[in-house]
């Protein structure tokens, strides 16, 4: 326990001017996203930094990070690293709120061995391999963090992009644009499902004229949707079949049976209007 002892000394010796350099260094290299934390905040987290390693490294073996001494120290990273993650940094960026402590401290243990080199480049050694460690688990939260907000906004985005339109009580319309997944699948019937339910709607609309392409996968989501749409007790209308899309989905045996299609929306909403007893007049004579 000689080096963690040794650590522990210099940061409770030194910790103010650790962190006072510290920060003087992360700041030259945060030009681009220093506006979004002030020099305190960041001033605080180094403290903070400082504090936790000090007490786990006067506790514990530096050269395992996964004991418990070191599980405040790790939670205290995860937090920076989600946090910086959600404000837009990179994963160097965020990482090197640990590397760029090397240099201050560094310096420290230099002046604690005095001119005993040897001793010093082992302790070098090992210090060095616990903060990259250190920096290792930042950028593995970071990268975990990023991923997680990457899949919530393609969600969104999917979300977005199948909205469903309630064009007239009892008729929903939701129009199908570019290519689709299973997932985006997912997302377009649980929507449309879920608003069928809500407005007790009878009659919904697949407007497929965004559909630039149909393949066998494609033509499955289609008739699972209709299928879905019907165990809800609702009617379902296919609108904007392109005569191209038509042919392929003839020569791929895609069989619409029981199935209304219709060549455009309009269409589609005046067959709707008449299936609810309804009729458009113009009322311009």
């Amino acid at each position: 326990m000689e080096l963690e002892t040794k650590i522990s000394r210099v940061l409770a010796n030194y910790g103010k001017e650790l962190v006072q350099e510290w920060v003087q260094e992360q700041l030259k290299d945060m030009s681009t996203h220093g506006h979004l934390m002030s020099d305190q905040q960041l001033r605080s987290q180094c403290e903070e930094f400082v504090h936790l390693v000090q007490r786990a490294a006067a506790l514990s073996d530096c050269r395992d990070m996964k004991g418990a001494e070191w599980e405040p120290t790790r939670d205290m990273l995860a937090s920076i690293s989600k946090s910086r993650a959600h404000q837009g940094y990179t994963a160097a960026e965020t990482a090197l709120f640990v590397l760029s402590f090397k240099k201050p401290f560094f310096d420290r243990l230099r002046l604690e061995h005095g001119g005993n080199t040897d001793a010093l480049a082992a302790d070098l050694f090992l210090a060095s391999d616990l903060l990259e460690n250190l920096a290792l688990h930042t950028t593995n939260v970071f990268q975990a963090s990023r991923e997680e907000i990457i899949r919530r906004q393609e969600l969104e985005i999917m979300e977005l992009s199948t909205p469903v339109i309630q064009l007239w009580p009892g008729i929903l319309c939701i129009p199908l644009i570019g290519t689709f997944d299973s997932e985006r699948t997912h997302v377009m019937v649980e929507s449309l499902l879920q608003k069928i339910a809500d407005t007790r709607s009878e009659i919904a609309i697949l407007d497929i004229s965004g559909v630039a392409t149909v393949d066998t996968l494609v033509a499955q989501h289609i008739m699972k949707t209709i299928a879905a749409v019907r165990l809800m007790g609702a009617d379902c209308f296919i609108s904007g079949l392109r005569p191209a899309v038509a042919q392929t989905m003839v020569q791929l045996g895609v069989e619409l049976l029981n199935v209304i299609t219709k060549a455009n929306l309009g269409s589609a909403m005046d067959l709707a209007l008449r299936r609810l007893g309804l009729e458009v007049r113009n009322v311009k004579q």
